[in-house]
């Protein structure tokens, strides 16, 4: 079987390894640099920790275990792969049931959990007084750019091939099945199944290829810090955070999130808005950020600030991925809609992706423990999008 993967980011880059190293013969076809669009804008995060008990938590399950793999292919010093831990911190007595609340569901759902409380015993520099939270030692993180490269060029040691710098036109087909892609400058790919791993522009992609699907950008920023000698353990954030990755809310949304990088800089979020594909600089969500930065860690009062960056994130309406073959069109498979988790669920993506090409489990991943995820759920009688 030959496929065409749409998209060179780390989902399509997932999908690549994995089918490549199933056999199939596999094409990426991105219009740009690989990774260059929402995975060179995000942060790396591997988490666990942010997820409610369901499809998305399954899915982050066996990704967690396919990183760890992936990490020891790829040299966990090459793509800066870290097992550092997550650490969610209360800042009321309040919400720090609501979060123990949260923390006893996921560990009923098999995650590991342990709770807090003396936050200082983990994190020396963290503020004074907060009443406790949650450590989750499975959380991690990893350089995105460096990950997608690096499964990408796994892929093409497998035989895979990359071309960049083409963009989708069209599908083709004979009788409502597809059978390969035209590019926009005219070249035929012939293949026996599209997969769309295009991201933020999953919807744009899935229209050309008759098989629209409801993915709208979510604008984020991030912060970065001058370098610094090891000041944060874990990645840090505040337990607001989950209700904000949860919310449908059009309007800005901010959450403390903190971590450190190998490189001694900081890395500061997260924001949310939906405004289209607008990549305006906004200040003010750049100042509130670092507020409620320094707010959790004190020290970054003295810290400068050397670049803030932003990108946009792949949004569904339930906010839970779509990945799987879609019922419209026959070999068009949709693997886009991860919004802010894409880096963490990339390698379970790809290895159910081709599950689904194979029609068997690949990887530990089967499809018949992952329908929550099909494309099947937007559909209306007639086909439409809801």
């Amino acid at each position: 079987m030959d496929i065409v993967v749409i998209g060179a980011g780390i989902v399509g880059a997932a999908c690549a390894f994995h089918a490549a190293s199933a056999g199939l013969g596999v094409t990426v076809l991105d219009r740009g640099p690989v990774g260059a669009g929402t995975t060179s804008r995000g942060e790396g995060n591997i988490l666990l920790s942010d997820k409610e008990p369901g499809p998305e938590l399954e899915l982050a399950r066996l990704s967690r275990d396919l990183w760890d793999e992936a990490g020891e292919e790829l040299g966990p010093g090459k793509v800066e792969f870290e097992n550092k831990g997550g650490l969610v911190a209360a800042s009321t007595p309040e919400g720090l049931a609501a979060l123990h609340a949260f923390a006893a569901r996921q560990a009923a759902a098999g995650i590991q959990t342990e709770r807090v409380d003396r936050l200082d015993a983990f994190e020396p520099h963290i503020a004074p007084g907060l009443p406790g939270g949650v450590h989750y030692p499975q959380d991690a993180q990893v350089q995105p750019v460096l990950a997608a490269s690096g499964l990408l060029r796994a892929a093409v040691r497998r035989g895979a091939r990359v071309r960049t710098g083409e963009a989708l036109a069209a599908v083709t087909g004979t009788d409502g099945r597809v059978t390969g892609v035209r590019t926009a400058d005219g070249a035929v790919l012939a293949a026996d199944a599209v997969v769309n791993a295009a991201g933020t522009w999953g919807g744009e992609v899935g229209r050309r290829l008759g098989a629209p699907v409801a993915i709208l950008p979510r604008r984020g920023f991030v912060l970065v810090t001058e370098p610094l000698p090891p000041m944060i353990r874990h990645k840090v954030y505040s337990a607001d955070y989950v209700a904000h990755v949860a919310s449908s809310d059009e309007g800005l949304e901010t959450s403390c999130v903190v971590e450190g990088t190998r490189a001694g800089t900081i890395l500061i979020g997260a924001s949310r808005e939906r405004v289209g594909f607008d990549t305006t600089m906004n200040p003010a969500v750049v100042a509130l950020l670092a507020a409620q930065a320094c707010r959790l860690f004190p020290f970054l009062r003295d810290v400068h600030l050397i670049r803030a960056y932003r990108g946009f994130r792949p949004y569904c309406p339930d906010h839970l991925p779509v990945v799987g073959p879609d019922p419209r069109v026959p070999g068009v498979l949709h693997a886009c809609g991860h919004e802010g988790a894409g880096i963490g669920l990339a390698p379970g993506t790809g290895a159910l992706i081709t599950a689904q090409l194979l029609g068997r489990p690949w990887r530990g991943a089967d499809p018949a423990a992952h329908t929550g995820l099909l494309p099947d759920r937007f559909l209306t009688t007639g086909g439409v999008p809801k």
